[in-house]
C-alpha cells in the first residue's frame, strides 16, 4: 500500500467516527424534540454540523475508493454504513483491520516470508 492510499484510508477512518456520532446525536435530539415539550430545538445547530461531516465523509470515501480500487460491493457497503446511526464505528473498525493487514503483508514481503 502506498502512502497516498494509506492517507486516504486514514482520512476516511478519522471522519467516520465524528460523522457517526453527529448522526446519533442529531437523531436523538430530533426524537426528543418531537416527544418531549422541552422548547429547545438544537437541529438548526446540529443539522449543519452533521451535514458538513457527511459531505467530508462522502469526499473521503470517494477518494479512498478511487485509490484502493475496492469492488463496487465493498464501496457500496462502506457508503451504506454512513447513512445508518452508528455505522461510522463499524466502518472505522473495518478500515483499521484492513490497514493493519496491509502493514503485516508489507512487513512479510520485506522479510521475504511471502512472495506477494
Amino acid at each position: 500500500m502506498d502512502l497516498k492510499t494509506a492517507s486516504a484510508i486514514r482520512r476516511l477512518r478519522l471522519i467516520s467516527v465524528p460523522e457517526g456520532v453527529s448522526w446519533i446525536v442529531l437523531a436523538t435530539c430530533t426524537v426528543i424534540k418531537y416527544t418531549v415539550d422541552s422548547g429547545v430545538d438544537v437541529a438548526p445547530v446540529l443539522g449543519p454540523i452533521h451535514g458538513v461531516l457527511f459531505v467530508l465523509y462522502v469526499l473521503f470515501w470517494a477518494d479512498a475508493w478511487n485509490r484502493t480500487k475496492w469492488n463496487k460491493g465493498k464501496a457500496a457497503l462502506y457508503f451504506a454504513y454512513s447513512v445508518i446511526p452508528g455505522g461510522g464505528f463499524i466502518i472505522e473498525r473495518a478500515l483499521r483491520r484492513e490497514a493493519e493487514d496491509a502493514v503485516i503483508a508489507s512487513r512479510a514481503r520485506q522479510e521475504g516470508i511471502v512472495n506477494a
